[in-house]
């Protein structure tokens, strides 16, 4: 019961969320600002994907546990890759 009035206000919030932050990936004015947008993409589809497998088969949420650990690893990697390109393009100019 509080499972499902929980879904039905987390996962609207989410998606929301996931717009706002998508619009600012798309007009923000500099590279850090898309980065640290990637990385927040990141971490609300995670959410995303965490709220779905509560609502779905016991069986299935060790499957979407993997899937948010992987999302999680390839958020961090790319937040990690482009710091590291910032830096170099900042040392070079």
């Amino acid at each position: 019961m509080i499972f499902n009035i929980t879904q039905n206000i987390v996962l609207p919030i989410l998606s929301i969320s996931f717009l706002l932050v998508f619009i600012r990936l798309i007009r923000g004015p500099s590279l850090p600002d898309r980065v640290v947008a990637m990385d927040m993409l990141a971490v609300i589809i995670i959410g995303i994907i965490f709220s779905y497998s509560i609502l779905v088969n016991p069986e299935l949420q060790s499957f979407f546990i993997d899937v948010a650990m992987v999302i999680a690893l390839l958020g961090f990697l790319g937040t990690v890759a482009f710091s590291y390109y910032f830096i170099k393009r900042e040392e070079n100019d």
